[in-house]
């Protein structure tokens, strides 16, 4: 009997809690067919692929979508990285030994609803070294996880506009 129960009680808690993955909602908002376009920055050009890349992994892991050309869309991306700030953290014998990235991203999405903006500033901290060459590449790293940030919390963003919409 208390095997019975245990059982049943399990069953109720598994299937009574209303969870629903991040996927499901997203697609309260965009359909499965989405086009992404990248706006390259003439600044940091060497960042357009990877963001690139980065949103159709995104597309299709989490959207459970497809990316297509414009005109089979049903809805469209558009990302703008929209540039960089740099703040120093900490200094040691006057260099700067940590520093913080604020980085600019911009988003913009047309779906069935209509068009939406959302402006998205990831922070990164990040441990910086004497040599140029390592400062350069480290800069590029701190961009790139910064924008990887930005992407994530994009999602995040589309997922609750698509909870909210199913709860109307």
């Amino acid at each position: 009997m208390q095997k019975i129960f245990i059982i049943l009680m399990t069953m109720f808690v598994i299937t009574a809690c209303g969870y629903k993955p991040s996927s499901h909602l997203i697609k309260n908002v965009f359909t499965d067919t989405v086009y992404v376009e990248i706006v390259v920055d003439r600044v940091e050009p060497e960042n357009a692929p990877f963001i690139k890349d980065e949103i159709n992994r995104l597309v299709y892991t989490r959207f459970k979508g497809r990316v297509t050309s414009k005109a089979e869309a049903k809805s469209q991306i558009r990302i703008a990285y929209a540039g960089s700030t740099y703040a120093p953290l900490a200094y040691e014998d006057g260099y700067v030994i940590r520093y913080r990235a604020n980085i600019r991203v911009r988003f913009d999405m047309v779906n069935k609803e209509g068009k939406t903006s959302k402006i998205i500033t990831a922070i990164v901290e990040s441990d910086i070294e004497a040599s140029s060459l390592t400062s350069s590449t480290l800069r590029i790293e701190a961009i790139r996880l910064g924008l990887a940030k930005a992407l994530d919390e994009f999602l995040a963003y589309v997922s609750a506009k698509g909870m909210l919409k199913e709860a109307k």
